[in-house]
């Protein structure tokens, strides 16, 4: 219950982040570019720096073959890099709670990845989550008409784009950290900081910024501390108590927060369509993740 707990603070931190971003990118006159570049940056610094405390050197000998700076280098620019802006674009042109689910299907497209280019052969449940998935974004984008979308069409394409990209996220790191034994926050750290030097490439922090005001500050520091560094700590903390199977169950608080929070600070309507729509997103990763784990558990008993 302790895992639980404070795996569950940290899915809510991710929910109250993309509420900011939304208040961010449409309340406030910010480039894209120039947040990109403060956000990766600020907080590729700030986890590097707890990395240095807890790790030392450690820290440094992620670039100590090409393999591994090739893992580092993919996982920054394809995944957390690309994640960030594509996720941050939808949110920008829709909303936060839309963007989240489709950010959400994300273990779908992990599974869809492992069986075009694995030829995998799908599990029954790999088929039902697809299918009430499939549902459940057809009721939460179109209301349940299909001659209207509830965001725009763009927002929409950049939504699935950041549940790409939030599967390569996810399965970027994993050798690092699997058969190189890096510390994850080393490795977020790491990704963070170069994909900040990548967007800073494009639009350096210091060129062209906004009026620095202390809602500014207070947004990104916000979005920095509450949607990166305090909920991935949490995150790691509590698989001190609980399994990794366990804590992922409660990924599901982070959109049921936004989509909370956007109608009460954000004005958000919302129809019992998409409340249906967005629940079945919710179960169809359940369903997906609890066929695929009764799986592994199989193989772990033959082994």
């Amino acid at each position: 219950m302790k895992g639980i707990f404070w795996a569950t603070v940290a899915s809510a931190m991710f929910g109250i982040s993309g509420t900011v971003l939304q208040f961010i990118s449409q309340g406030q006159s910010i480039p894209t570019s120039w947040f990109l570049s403060a956000r990766t940056m600020g907080a590729g610094i700030i986890l590097l720096f707890i990395s240095l405390v807890l790790y030392g050197k450690k820290t440094f000998t992620i670039f100590k073959s090409w393999a591994e700076i090739g893992w580092i280098v993919a996982y920054a620019l394809i995944g957390l890099g690309a994640n960030l802006l594509t996720f941050y674009i939808a949110v920008q042109t829709g909303n936060a709670a839309a963007a989240t689910i489709l950010q959400y299907l994300s273990p779908l497209f992990i599974v869809l990845g492992s069986l075009l280019f694995k030829h995998e052969r799908p599990l029954r449940s790999d088929l039902i989550a697809f299918v009430v998935a499939l549902v459940g974004v057809f009721l939460a984008i179109t209301r349940g008409d299909i001659t209207q979308l509830a965001i725009p069409l763009n927002s929409l394409l950049w939504g699935i784009g950041s549940g790409i990209t939030a599967a390569c996220y996810v399965v970027l790191p994993r050798p690092l950290v699997r058969d190189y034994g890096h510390a994850p926050i080393t490795v977020l750290g790491w990704g963070t900081f170069i994909a900040g030097v990548v967007f800073n490439l494009y639009h350096p922090v210091f060129m062209n910024m906004p009026p620095i005001t202390g809602t500014l500050i207070g947004s990104m520091a916000t979005v920095i501390i509450v949607g990166t560094i305090l909920p991935f700590s949490l995150i790691l903390y509590s698989t001190h108590f609980a399994p990794s199977d366990v804590i992922s169950i409660v990924d599901a608080t982070q959109p049921v927060v936004t989509f909370v929070l956007s109608i009460l600070f954000l004005s958000l309507k919302i129809t019992i369509a998409e409340i249906i729509g967005s629940v079945l997103v919710i179960v169809a990763i359940y369903l997906l993740q609890q066929g695929r784990r009764k799986i592994e558990t199989q193989f772990e008993r033959v082994d």
